[in-house]
């Protein structure tokens, strides 16, 4: 099982940035897919949700509005598009993946630094 994150990087304030997660070993389209972020010195947090069936989205409040969760199912891919970046955005973004029974995977993290 594989869950590989890219799309990080270094962008200023008021940009954007579209991560991706490419997905491989598990059946993609029966997992929920998440994404979640650390920022030095707290706690990982859930930035957004997509179900596996129906593709219905959740986001944390603070992310409402700015950032887009969506999956392409032929392309075992999540993504998450995130505009008009924050300084307080800068984190590791984590892939995640939650199927039946409590099956779950993570990926390694992709590094997304908002900065001037």
């Amino acid at each position: 099982v594989q869950l590989v994150e890219s799309g990080g990087g270094l962008v200023q304030p008021g940009g954007s940035l579209r991560l991706s997660c490419s997905a491989s070993g598990f059946t993609f389209s029966r997992y929920a897919m998440s994404w979640y972020r650390q920022a030095p010195g707290k706690e990982r947090e859930l930035v957004a949700t997509i179900t596996s069936v129906g593709g219905s989205t959740n986001y944390a409040d603070a992310r409402k509005g700015r950032f887009t969760i969506s999956r392409d199912n032929a392309k075992n891919t999540v993504y998450l598009q995130m505009n008009s970046l924050k300084p307080e955005d800068t984190a590791v973004y984590y892939c995640h993946a939650l199927g039946t029974w409590g099956i779950a995977y993570w990926g390694q993290g992709t590094q997304v630094t908002v900065s001037s």
